[in-house]
Parts: structure tokens; sequence; C-alpha cells
């Protein structure tokens, strides 16, 4: 059985206050999960959110249809850029520290990449919407620490 996942990232300010949101579905079973940052940029929540949604699966070795209204993160895998950044050890890349987290999960599981234009109606890209905004301006933000560090580029 597949997996579906949606995810968005959002960032109020580029950077900014930032969230994600993901809603997981297998089968007759359906998970949301979203998360803020207090200071981070857009790429990286959007990135975070595919991580989070992986990192989430329970057995390896499932297939998962991801889909994403970010181009950054679905070029990035679809045309092979971060396999190239990979062998050259992410050198000049933003969020290296992010791609790195993301083919460690993502080499567990055979993923394949749906780009969805998002804000069209699409509910689960839009459920996912409201969850990353929601978590951008939510109270509790957590510190996007790589990012605070300056290791995110």
């Amino acid at each position: 059985m597949e997996v579906i996942v949606y995810t968005d990232g959002s960032a109020l300010g580029n950077p900014g206050p930032g969230g994600f949101g993901v809603v997981l579905m297998y089968g007759p079973h359906r998970k949301e999960m979203s998360g803020g940052f207090r200071r981070t940029t857009n790429n990286r929540m959007e990135l975070l959110a595919v991580i989070v949604a992986l990192e989430a699966l329970k057995k390896d070795g499932l297939p998962v249809t991801i889909y994403s209204d970010s181009q950054y993160v679905v070029n990035s895998v679809q045309k092979g850029w971060v396999f190239s950044w990979e062998k050259k050890g992410y050198k000049d890349k933003k969020n290296g520290d992010l791609w790195q987290r993301f083919l460690q999960v993502y080499r567990k599981h055979k993923v394949s990449f749906r780009w969805v234009r998002g804000h069209v109606g699409v509910p689960e890209n839009e459920r996912c919407d409201q969850l990353a905004t929601s978590a951008a301006r939510g109270s509790h933000l957590e510190t996007d620490e790589a990012y605070e560090k300056g290791l995110a580029g």
C-alpha cells in the first residue's frame, strides 16, 4: 500500500518566523503534523516538512508519493541536484544540514515527488498551508539552531 504525503512550509518574512505542515495518508489512516520556528526561511520549512513526514514512517521500504508546492524541493530531487551537492559535500549550498538529513531518510523508502500548484483548492495542500502558517504564528516557537548559527547558509 502506498503512503500519500502532502507537505508545505511557510515563513512570515524570509527569514522570519516559520512553520511546516504535513498530511500523511496510509489506507484509512490520516495523520497531521506541524511545527514552528522563531527565525528560519521558507525553503528550510518546505524541506523540513518532507523530512518530518518521512521520519514519521514506522516501516522502511514503503512506496511514498510526496505532493509539494515547493519547486525548490521537488526539482532538487527530480533533477538530481541534491545528489551532486552530496558528492561535493554541500559546499556553498544552503540548507546542507537538512539535505543530509533528507537523504538519510529518503533512501529508506521508495519516494516519488509530485509538484502541485499551491493555493488552487487541493484540500490536503490547503490544509498543509493552514498548519504551516498557524505553526509560524505560534507563540511557542522553537529555535532553528542550524539557521541561527549560520550553518544553514
